[in-house]
């Protein structure tokens, strides 16, 4: 608009001007905030996958095996290859030597305890802005679908994803299927539900269980429009059998895996972190990688 054309408007047209102004702000906003986006996210995916190893086990479960030094278990997988550690906010600071440009810090803001008679009821511990202060390159927020609180954990995703656009901050979504009114937690179809909500209410990546074979969780993968992480779930038998579970979640169309135990709990966590990167990197089979 000229300048002239500007002050030949009416009142009208001024006052319209004025109102407009807070939509262009808010647009803006959004280009800006999803460019931040874009960038962290580079930072979390290498080649469009990601290896993210969870070790935010202290607070549900204490300092269980594997993650008694916080500081020893990040510079084990940040050798090992991984592209991002999610960990709660009093302990970034003994690990923080290890962030960079190939490992980005995954902030969780959700947090219950086992010692509770609501294990399952996940509730927020931080916030988004505090995130951003301890250098968060993302923030993960975990919600069970399928028990009596699972209402609120809903409201919390949607609060934080709304948080998360506001200040440019990736979000994944870690959800389960767990709770009372779920009776199988592999079945197909509550899988891509738990998956699919996740992306409805804001999330840029969604970790989930896997459902136990390629052509199933390739059903996830196709009701969910965002990138999805298989867990690790529970300590596995063997290494092998975890490597396995990374190599059929890939073959079902997996972006990349979000493990816990299966790595820090490893005889060799480097190596372990290795291997997965591998099978996730280079396309190696679970086969060859365990045999090398």
């Amino acid at each position: 608009m000229t300048r002239r054309r500007f002050l030949s408007l009416d009142s009208a047209g001024l006052k319209y001007l004025v109102l407009l102004r807070p939509v262009l702000r808010t647009r803006m906003g959004d280009r800006m905030s999803s460019t931040g986006k874009e960038i962290r996210l580079r930072r979390l995916f290498s080649g469009g996958k990601a290896l993210v190893v969870a070790m935010d086990h202290g607070v549900s479960s204490g300092p269980v095996a594997g993650l008694e030094d916080i500081r020893k278990a990040v510079a084990n997988v940040a050798k090992g290859g991984a592209t991002g550690v999610v960990l709660h906010k009093g302990v970034v600071r003994f690990a923080k030597d290890y962030f960079d440009e190939r490992l980005a810090l995954i902030l969780h803001l959700s947090a219950s305890t086992s010692l509770s008679t609501q294990a399952d009821r996940k509730v927020l511990v931080t916030e988004v802005e505090e995130a951003i202060a301890h250098g968060a390159d993302a923030i993960s927020v975990h919600v069970n679908l399928g028990g009596d609180d699972d209402d609120r954990m809903l409201a919390d995703l949607g609060a934080t994803a709304r948080g998360c656009s506001r200040f440019g901050l990736p979000l994944l979504a870690m959800m389960y299927p767990r709770g009372s009114n779920v009776k199988n937690p592999y079945d197909v179809d509550v899988v891509k539900h738990v998956a699919r909500v996740g992306a409805e209410l804001g999330a840029d990546v969604v970790k989930t269980v896997y459902t136990g074979s390629s052509d199933t969780f390739r059903e996830v993968i196709r009701g969910c429009p965002v990138p999805v992480l298989v867990a690790g779930g529970p300590k596995l038998d063997s290494d092998r059998a975890a490597l396995g579970m990374v190599e059929g979640a890939i073959a079902g169309g997996a972006a990349g895996v979000s493990i816990g135990r299966n790595v820090f709990q490893s005889k060799d966590p480097i190596g372990m972190t290795r291997a997965i990167a591998r099978v996730l990197f280079e396309g190696a089979s679970a086969d060859d990688v365990y045999r090398g």
